[in-house]
């Protein structure tokens, strides 16, 4: 199932909350994909890529096409 969530006007640390809370609840499901929008904060997607997607391993990229999104496909908690 494909998830997404939008971060535009939230602060940073209630982004990071929001996020690592539905990525956690997303990743109980087989073949998740999970859409994150940050916008143009390079600072925002960083603090994400660090501080959730490396401490639960999740895989993710960010596509060429629209840098405002991180897409997030599997992770190692099941």
């Amino acid at each position: 199932m494909k998830h997404f969530i939008d971060l535009h006007g939230m602060s940073h640390k209630e982004a990071l909350s929001k996020t690592e809370n539905a990525l956690i609840m997303a990743s109980l499901e087989n073949g998740m994909e999970f859409e994150i929008i940050t916008g143009n904060s390079q600072i925002l997607q960083k603090k994400i890529i660090d501080k959730i997607l490396g401490k639960y391993n999740f895989s993710y990229y960010i596509p060429s096409s629209n840098l405002g999104m991180i897409i997030v496909s599997e992770n190692v908690l099941y």
